[in-house]
């Protein structure tokens, strides 16, 4: 994002972690304006169904996912009308077609509490009442839309007029909250569209009294305060970036002051300060926990560090680490700029920077990158350790939507993919290097066991993606089921170990053509070849089902122009083009020659 205007430069003040809510709520509209002249926003249609009113948390959260790259169009419903508009039908929403729904509901929609006295109506039976009325909601999204949905829980009674009974009386209404997010909580394990929105965390971070302004609530019908909107909605644009696939994906650490207390190169390592017995060491300590549970669900760590490579490991190898040097898949070392460093770590992992988040002690190594590397998210931690993991929380750059074993595997699949990288440098000749790799492809349908992955690379790869196309993991079952569909999925393995499934393929037969919707491979495995593989794969499964053309399309965007001669490259021929970049390719399969592939394929329909 460049910004360089005064205008511009508020802007991003403003939205920097973290938030500064009242400059933000000041200054919106120029805040709005600055952000919605970046180039490469990609356009999303954002259904809000509020059970309060909801236009203040339109417009904020407009201005955080113009920050994440989202230009939303949006439909708002009337105030208290989710319901119908929805389970009994509303002509404007379905002529807007939604790409996602927000459904905006607290617990003033609650719609009948417990009570004493009334046999008739139960703590169970309103349980029942109550998620029977929003299972009707969400099944009518699906059989009308079929989009992901975002589900607001419930945030916590602000009074208790049962005092501390509410929390474990079966009639106590923070009780019936707890079971009712708990109900939210199985749907969303169950749906493979539902996502749940954690307003009863965020609500107690906030703090009960800040999260709800009754003069509002009484004269608009706002359900939160004004000062709260921001954070909420911050959060909300968290979770739709993250089914956008714009989440991030490395965190990139300093380390003197960052990672540990003090300066390795002066104090040695028996110096710095980390473990259980000091304060700042054990802030220190609990900030290397909360990076290796990033680790853990699979962000890829990176060390950005001004010291001698042989210092820095000399400080990662300290006893009292939880960090060591393995865990992260490039280390940067040296007396170089950091903003450069960042860059190379990039190159290396091949990832853009715009996947990066740095976190730095020092205000002005921060301002340096974030001066030279906009794309970059350098939130401002500032200089005392104990904010620092609730700094790096808050900005809901590593949302997760799903965690996969292939997430989990991420870090070691970067780290092998760097050794790949260092040992390519030592052939001349490039096929000999990949011969050396000694690769198998495995490529087979979609499988039932991996249709979370196949549907998460959908919404995070952007440069090897032909279309771009989203789907949700309803549409990638939905594919599987069709006989209409040709699906592919591809894994590839070496001798350094398992990439994953990093290719996906997909297309409709129409008579005897296969029109191909999907085409995307993951960047970890670029210049691999695997994309020869996959077609021979699918040209080896459209015979089979009586396809005689193969149609491929590619849809330019700021991202994918890698990509806009591949069909070329693989032998199609061009039929259309457009002045918007737009292209259309076709291969009759009697005419194909397989292309000399460097690996072994194993396929599995």
């Amino acid at each position: 994002m460049n910004l360089t205007s005064t205008e511009n430069a508020a802007a991003k003040t403003s939205i920097t972690y973290p938030l500064n809510t009242k400059l933000l709520l000041r200054n919106q509209k120029s805040i709005r304006r600055a952000l919605s002249a970046q180039s490469g926003l990609i356009e999303k249609k954002i259904a809000i169904l509020g059970g309060s009113t909801t236009a203040a948390i339109r417009e904020m959260l407009e201005i955080f996912l113009l920050n994440r790259g989202i230009r939303p169009l949006f439909f708002e419903s009337e105030y208290n009308k989710y319901f119908e508009d929805v389970v009994f039908g509303n002509k404007a929403l379905t002529a807007f077609a939604p790409d996602l729904i927000y459904i905006h509901t607290t617990n003033v929609n609650i719609r009948k509490w417990p009570k004493h006295g009334l046999s008739d109506a139960t703590p169970d039976i309103l349980l029942d009442h109550e998620m029977e009325s929003y299972h009707s909601l969400w099944d009518a999204i699906n059989n009308q839309f079929a989009c992901p949905i975002i589900q607001n829980n419930f945030d916590p009674p602000r009074h208790r007029p049962m005092g501390n009974l509410e929390a474990w009386d079966s009639y106590g209404n923070c009780l019936f909250i707890n079971q009712l997010n708990l109900l939210f909580a199985k749907s969303a394990r169950e749906r493979n569209n539902l996502y749940i929105h954690d307003i009863n965390w965020l609500a107690a971070s906030i703090g009960l009294a800040n999260w709800k302004n009754y003069n509002i609530w009484y004269s608009a019908k706002y359900a939160i305060s004004f000062d709260a909107i921001p954070a909420f909605t911050n959060s909300l644009a968290s979770i739709i970036g993250a089914i956008f696939g714009l989440s991030r994906k490395c965190l990139v650490l300093d380390l003197d002051n960052t990672l540990w207390g003090g300066v390795i190169g002066d104090d040695g390592q028996a110096g710095i300060q980390i473990g259980k017995e000091t304060s700042d060491a054990e802030a220190h300590y609990d900030l290397q926990a909360y990076v290796q549970k990033l680790k853990d669900r699979g962000i890829i760590l990176a060390v950005a560090s001004k010291n001698s490579h042989e210092t820095a490991l000399e400080g990662l190898s300290h006893p009292e680490n939880l960090l060591k040097a393995g865990d992260f898949s490039v280390i940067k070392a040296n007396w170089d700029p950091k903003h450069e460093n960042i860059r190379q770590i990039a190159r290396e992992l091949n990832i853009g920077v715009d996947s990066l988040l740095f976190i730095d002690d020092n205000v002005v190594e921060r301002d340096i990158v974030q001066s030279n590397e906009p794309a970059v998210c350098v939130p401002d931690i500032g200089s005392d350790i104990s904010d620092f993991i609730t700094v790096l929380d808050s900005t809901g750059e590593f949302e997760p939507i799903s965690i996969s074993l292939e997430d989990r595997n991420r870090s070691k699949m970067y780290s092998a993919n760097v050794e790949r990288t260092q040992l390519a440098a030592k052939y001349h000749d490039y096929d000999d290097f990949l011969n050396s790799l000694e690769m198998i492809a495995h490529i087979c349908s979609f499988g039932a066991a991996y249709m979370e992955r196949v549907a998460q690379l959908t919404n995070k790869s952007n440069q090897f993606n032909l279309t771009t196309r989203r789907y949700t993991l309803s549409d990638i079952q939905d594919m599987s089921n069709d006989n209409r569909w040709i699906t592919l999925q591809g894994r590839l393995k070496d001798r350094y170990g398992d990439n994953g499934i990093v290719s996906v393929v997909a297309g409709e037969i129409n008579d005897d053509a296969l029109r191909i919707d999907l085409w995307l491979m993951s960047c970890r495995v670029l210049k691999r070849k695997m994309e020869f593989a996959m077609l021979d794969s699918l040209i080896k499964l459209s015979v089979e089902r009586g396809v005689k053309t193969l149609i491929g399309e590619y849809f330019p965007t700021a991202k994918n122009s890698m990509v806009c001669d591949f069909y070329r490259e693989l032998g199609f021929e061009r039929i259309e083009i457009l002045d918007t970049g737009y292209s259309k390719w076709l291969l009759q399969i009697d005419h194909y020659k397989p292309i000399y592939n460097l690996m072994e394929i194993k396929n599995d329909y």
